[in-house]
């Protein structure tokens, strides 16, 4: 029997698409005078984030799970509003939604708010998820708000015993809220979103808030100034009014090697690089992530990521 492994596990219809989506984006951001570049894929320092594996390539440091830092060093030294196709690379990464290399959209918009980017974002997936655009219904909601219609429960005031009570399935009895909270997002809150919607989720908790900044709601309680949007159950993108203090930076890179150490993984030490390029003055600015995979597969109507992908991670 012939040995098949070597064919790509997409059709040409897929690659079709994905050729046109990248030639749609770029005519997104010229018409927008965002300027386009190109970051290492390989690079010393890889995120701090216990809950992003990196892949360590030894004697070299780490392939990229996104060019985030990259790209601010770009914003700090002056480039203004850039984007980027990248290949990005996280470890263990396998499924329907998943593949240890995979392609993001990101880009970064100096002057932008929160909610400017956002209506940036909503434009490009409606342009490109359905004809026309403006029958694509969207809907906004603050996590908070969302999360209480759902569950019943305030994510930020709830008891740790009420949130368990949510949960219809047994979970260990150390969980802490963010864990729970991200728990009950994850089974509760995202299956309940509506079929062939938009969905943009913003102001995150506080602990959620990775490389974003943090204000204070309506009660005093902290929330990152981050959203994700959610086309039905895919979550598509991830965006942040993007931190910009290098000292807070420091901080919060120190937090997460206590929070790796208490999961019994590896030291990640922070770019020094990105902190170098925040104390010479990054300037205020958004920026998003777009997995550009996952949209090619709620333009196809595709089940699973290899739909998509040429060649995936068990036949690369």
């Amino acid at each position: 029997m012939a040995d098949n492994s070597w064919q790509p596990t997409c059709d040409a219809r897929a690659l079709k698409a994905r050729a046109l989506l990248y030639a749609a984006i770029r005519d997104f951001f010229a018409a927008r005078d965002v300027m386009e570049v190109s970051t290492p894929v390989l690079a010393a320092h890889g995120v701090t984030d216990p809950h992003i594996p990196c892949i360590a390539v030894p004697g070299h440091g780490h392939l990229q799970s996104s060019p985030e830092y990259h790209m601010k060093r770009l914003l700090a030294a002056g480039s203004g509003p850039i984007y980027q196709i990248s290949h990005a690379f996280r470890d263990g990464e396998t499924g329907q939604r998943h593949n240890p290399e995979f392609t993001l959209l990101e880009w970064y918009r100096p002057g932008f708010s929160l909610q400017a980017l956002i209506d940036e974002t909503v434009a490009l997936l409606t342009q490109q998820l359905v004809q026309p655009p403006a029958r694509m219904p969207v809907q906004q909601h603050r996590f908070r708000d969302l999360f209480r219609t759902v569950t019943g429960l305030d994510p930020l005031r709830a008891s740790l015993a009420e949130l368990y009570q949510a949960s219809d399935d047994i979970l260990p009895a150390d969980l802490d809220r963010a864990a729970l909270v991200d728990y009950l997002m994850a089974t509760r809150v995202e299956a309940a979103l509506p079929a062939n919607t938009l969905t943009v989720i913003s102001h995150y908790p506080g602990w959620a808030a990775a490389l974003a900044r943090t204000s204070q709601d309506a009660d005093g309680e902290t929330v990152a100034e981050r959203f994700e949007i959610y086309s039905g159950v895919m979550e598509l993108a991830n965006g942040y009014h993007e931190l910009t203090d290098a000292t807070e930076q420091a901080q919060r890179f120190q937090t997460d090697q206590t929070r790796r150490s208490a999961l019994g993984l590896p030291g990640m030490t922070g770019d020094p690089r990105l902190l170098g390029a925040l104390t010479a003055g990054l300037p205020d600015c958004a920026g998003v992530a777009l997995g550009l995979d996952r949209l090619l597969m709620c333009q196809l109507g595709a089940n699973s990521i290899r739909d998509v992908l040429a060649f995936p991670g068990d036949i690369a």
